[in-house]
């Protein structure tokens, strides 16, 4: 031991594990030196790289601005797959649930990890470059610790702490450039998301809708951190939409929060984002639509102005957070061709919409998961007929499917060009029962009103995970792999390799499904179960795929359900983060 620091290296099954405990007296380790080639070779992010990304890196954590988790790269295919094996294993140092897309510029990598830590890893050989860790102040509350991962511009690395911090690192040292605080954290607001640099901006959103914060998504000066705008997701009194609130100070307290980095269409300079719940969860406390609670956001990337909404749900009482952004791609219906969204959606609806300059069109709906909330949608506007058997509402118990978890949850679905099709990370059989309770409001506590909620499985079903494949053309599924075992929490990437990889059970393991038919092609167990999205990148011209295992938070949640649904079928998961890529041998 030498400055707080050791390393170990080990070879365990033909692998090379390297873990690296760096001291937390301070902000930063200082890098090696001299500084490694691949830092010195280090090519600033712009704009135009952004927008049309080189096949070989993985510049955001959907690789492209529509949100597609497509990567072009075909060397790893169907019938070579087989022969993919693990090249290293890096652990991150941290437990609890792994989230982050690993981002990749020229060979060098940049993870994020829960408890305020990112490092950047030579993507070839593994070995750590440099690490940062944020230490979290005295008395900070962040109820979900984790972190979705980074974005890159020029050569900075962008960071969201968890403590609702905006953080800008120099790419080559991992020293902070800035900081800038994005909101009050006693007052329940914490981040977990990704910041989205774009339009000359970098964006980020803030988690807490179970605090009674009232949601908004800020943009700030890449350079300087400085505030540029803010944009509230609750209206308040005279401005449009607060006529769906009732009359007070609800609005204060509303909610919608955001939970995951927003989608961008750099045609129109629109940014695409998802908001969550209203505040409290159970909706007869808060009579109304409740705009902008479980709707998607375009918001105007120059001066934060709302230019168009949709809400999938009005008065949520079911915690159905609708924060995962649509993913952009065209699609045709009836000879014609929409500019479409395409949002799998927690309520258990798939739903395909048309986007313009402004205003967001529904065009069609229709549930992918077991549904009894909705009896059916209005067919010109997409607005829901609630069930009200199936709404919960203060000292009214309620059942309803799919459960609070949702049909989909945050992990995102990817879309391949090749075969038009979605493939979606969902969950199936899994209901909720819950009533609501009175609560009051203080600041910087749980502003929830549930009570005796009780998850239950449909009784006689066969699987809870499923990974589905919809073609987008169609409107209609193409095929479904059932997870008899496990949820499902895996996020998704596509190839033009004709393969789809994702993780997402609780056997630990990393799969690659043929896209085109779904069977299951090449699978890998890896230390923990693996929520995070993967990524595929090049290196002198060879094709690798990483993806960060780490099971945790709402995943284990699931898991325990089903435990207790089915007493020794459901071991539990180990956790612990680790960084794992794969190349064919």
């Amino acid at each position: 031991m030498h400055n707080g620091r050791s390393v170990l290296l080990a070879i365990l099954s033909g692998v090379l594990i390297v873990s690296i405990y760096g001291t937390t007296s301070g902000q930063q380790q200082p890098p090696p030196a001299p500084v490694p080639p691949v830092l010195q070779r280090y090519q600033p992010v712009t704009e135009e790289r952004l927008k049309n990304p080189e096949d070989g890196n993985w510049l955001m954590i959907r690789r492209t601005y529509d949100g597609w988790g497509y990567s072009p790269l075909d060397q790893i295919t169907p019938a070579n797959v087989a022969r993919l094996k693990p090249v290293w294993v890096f652990s991150t140092a941290e437990a609890r649930v792994h989230e982050a897309a690993p981002i990749v510029n020229n060979g060098v990598m940049f993870v994020s990890t829960p408890n305020n830590q990112v490092i950047a890893i030579d993507a070839k050989s593994g070995n750590v470059l440099w690490r940062y860790r944020r230490p979290r102040p005295a008395g900070a509350s962040v109820p979900h610790e984790t972190n979705r991962g980074v974005a890159l511009y020029g050569d900075k690395v962008y960071y969201a702490a968890g403590e609702a911090v905006l953080v800008a690192l120099d790419a080559r040292t991992g020293r902070e450039v800035w900081t800038t605080t994005v909101a009050d954290n006693k007052s329940g607001y914490y981040i977990t998301l990704a910041p989205l640099v774009a339009g000359g901006k970098v964006m980020a959103g803030a988690s807490g809708g179970e605090y009674g914060i009232r949601g908004f998504v800020a943009a700030f000066d890449l350079d300087s951190g400085k505030e540029q705008w803010r944009t509230y997701t609750v209206p308040a009194p005279g401005e449009p939409g607060s006529s769906t609130w009732p009359k007070g100070d609800q609005w204060k307290t509303g909610g919608a929060p955001v939970w995951v980095t927003g989608n961008y269409d750099p045609a129109t300079n629109l940014a695409y984002w998802g908001t969550g719940n209203g505040g409290p969860t159970i909706g007869d406390n808060r009579p109304g639509d409740n705009l902008y609670t479980t709707s998607t956001l375009a918001l105007d990337v120059a001066t934060g102005a709302i230019k168009g909404y949709f809400q999938y749900h009005q008065n949520d009482s079911w915690d159905y957070d609708e924060v995962s952004p649509p993913i952009l791609v065209d699609y045709q219906r009836n000879g014609r061709t929409y500019k479409g969204l395409i949002d799998v959606a927690r309520d258990g609806y798939l739903w395909f919409l048309e986007r313009s300059s402004g205003p967001i069109k529904f065009v069609e709906g229709k549930p992918y998961v077991n549904q009894n909330v909705f009896r059916s949608l209005d067919p010109e506007t997409g607005r829901p007929d609630v069930d009200p058997a199936h709404k919960p509402g203060t000292g009214k118990r309620a059942d309803f499917c799919p459960g609070t978890h949702g049909g989909k949850n945050w992990p995102p679905i990817a879309f391949s060009p090749k075969t038009r099709m979605i493939y979606i990370p969902a969950n199936n059989n899994i209901c909720g029962s819950n009533m609501g309770t009175p609560v009051q409001y203080t600041p910087g506590r749980p502003f929830v009103g549930i009570g005796g909620s009780q998850p239950f499985t449909v009784p006689g079903a066969d699987h809870f995970g499923e990974v589905q494949a919809w073609n987008v053309d169609t409107g209609q599924r193409v095929w479904t792999y059932n997870y008899p075992k496990s949820p499902n929490w895996g996020s998704m990437l596509a190839t033009g390799g004709g393969l789809v990889f994702t993780g997402g059970t609780s056997d630990r393991k990393f799969h690659a499904f043929d896209a085109t038919t779904g069977k299951l092609l090449w699978e890998f167990p890896t230390n923990s179960g693996i929520l995070a999205p993967p990524a595929a990148f090049t290196i002198d011209g060879r094709q690798y795929v990483a993806i960060l295992s780490g099971w945790g938070g709402d995943s284990r949640g699931m898991q325990a359900t089903l435990n207790r649904a089915f007493p020794g079928e459901f071991p539990e998961v180990p956790e612990g983060g680790a960084v794992w890529v794969f190349a064919l041998d």
